[in-house]
């Protein structure tokens, strides 16, 4: 076998142009799927990330009435929808790869929320209990947390996220100031952030309206205090914190089924719901399936004209070396011996083209992410499987020239001019 691979580089490099332009069939079609699928799992890859955020693997799970989430009206939370004790809490927590659970309350309050003359437009105010920074790995940047205290004596004191402060004080320190939620005076005693920064990226109209919750500014306040604003007991929301991307789809299912066995509602259509975003990302992924799978066909077709081109050089080849083949034959060389010769040297051509095409469409994956700015993801299992296949390819257009040759007559092949 080692005599063989000898012989074939020894050949190949003997007629290195025939051998390169040979080659260019399996370069080209290696270097393209390379390049597609790169760019695939870039983009896929993008799209997971834009929705999970920074990676700090919480679901949020809340109330839907239908396919909606449920709308607060004015008779408050609604019956048979009790509220998240720590039974509940502590069964959550006990969920296969959860870290920590935490409970909080939210509002969209259009202009509920002002300092001054300065209404914070389009903002969030959430109310959260003692875990809820530490579950969604949160930070405090400036001040201070909210105590034990703040939730005993129900002490009116807020904390704001960068966006928010930005939008209520534009540049002056909010520490100590007093805002107000729907009339009511609270304190800010500190800054909190996400402990990894993150900034999805948008490409269309579409990724604006998908994210742009996220980037709107948000005002927390002590859970307790909630009631003093709303006056309304209201359903609470869940966000579970897991050790890994992959177990939020299964322990959000898990809480959600926790919570609705606690229902005693009659309204069937009030239900808790994980909010899957490994199963948004996936539908995202989907759209762009058929698309990336006619490409990648495209491109194999290239694969199968370079195999033609690679059986057509072996044909040519064993016409060339039809004396060689008979003197071998002559001292005893058997068919299983020409064989292997011509199929060696056949699948070392191909799998040269294989890893020049995978080195190619490397470079290519990178040109196409600087140019279109779009993300790759250089795929390992698929460069190994292109050389691996490249070699498939060397041996079955090759067969037919190798067989060819095993079976020449000796004496006629001596005689060959």
């Amino acid at each position: 076998m080692l005599e063989n691979i000898r012989l074939s580089f020894k050949g190949i490099w003997s007629h290195k142009m025939r051998s390169f332009l040979t080659m260019l069939g399996i370069i080209i079609g290696i270097a393209a799927i390379i390049a597609i699928v790169s760019t695939i799992q870039g983009t896929n890859e993008q799209i997971k990330e834009n929705l999970i955020g920074s990676g700090d693997n919480t679901v949020k799970v809340a109330l839907y009435q239908g396919d909606w989430t449920y709308e607060m009206g004015y008779e408050g939370s609604p019956k048979g929808v009790p509220v998240i004790g720590e039974d509940a809490l502590k069964e959550i927590k006990n969920i296969e790869h959860v870290v920590d659970a935490s409970v909080y309350l939210s509002r969209n309050d259009y202009g509920g929320v002002y300092y001054l003359n300065t209404t914070l437009s389009g903002g969030y105010v959430v109310g959260v209990d003692e875990h809820y920074f530490d579950t969604c790995s949160f930070i405090i940047q400036k001040g201070r947390g909210f105590t034990q205290r703040d939730y005993e004596e129900y002490r009116k004191v807020a904390l704001l996220d960068k966006d928010s402060a930005d939008a209520l004080f534009q540049g002056e320190d909010p520490l100590g100031k007093t805002i107000e939620i729907k009339k009511e005076p609270y304190i800010i005693v500190g800054i909190v952030a996400k402990s990894q920064a993150f900034e999805p990226v948008i490409n269309s109209i579409e990724d604006y309206y998908t994210y742009s919750q996220d980037a709107a500014g948000r005002v927390y306040v002590p859970d307790a205090t909630w009631p003093i604003i709303y006056q309304y007991d209201e359903p609470q929301n869940l966000v579970i914190k897991v050790d890994s991307t992959d177990a939020m789809t299964n322990a959000g299912k898990e809480g959600a089924n926790i919570l609705n066995a606690r229902l005693s509602t009659d309204d069937e259509t009030l239900k808790y719901k994980a909010e899957d975003l490994l199963e948004q990302a996936k539908k995202i992924q989907e759209l762009g399936d058929s698309t990336n799978s006619m490409l990648i066909w495209i491109a194999g077709i290239s694969l199968i004209v370079g195999g033609i081109g690679v059986m057509n050089i072996m044909l040519v080849s064993v016409t060339e070396r039809t004396q060689e083949i008979g003197l071998k034959k002559a001292i005893g060389a058997k068919k299983s011996n020409i064989l292997g010769q011509f199929l060696t040297e056949a699948s070392v051509l191909t799998s040269m083209g294989g890893i020049l095409g995978v080195v190619s469409g490397i470079v290519l994956a990178e040109v196409i992410s600087r140019v279109s700015e779009t993300p790759v993801a250089i795929s390992v299992p698929a460069a190994i499987g292109s050389v691996v296949f490249s070699m498939v390819i060397g041996i079955v257009f090759g067969m037919l020239p190798s067989y060819k040759a095993a079976n020449l007559d000796p004496i006629e092949a001596l005689r060959h001019e």
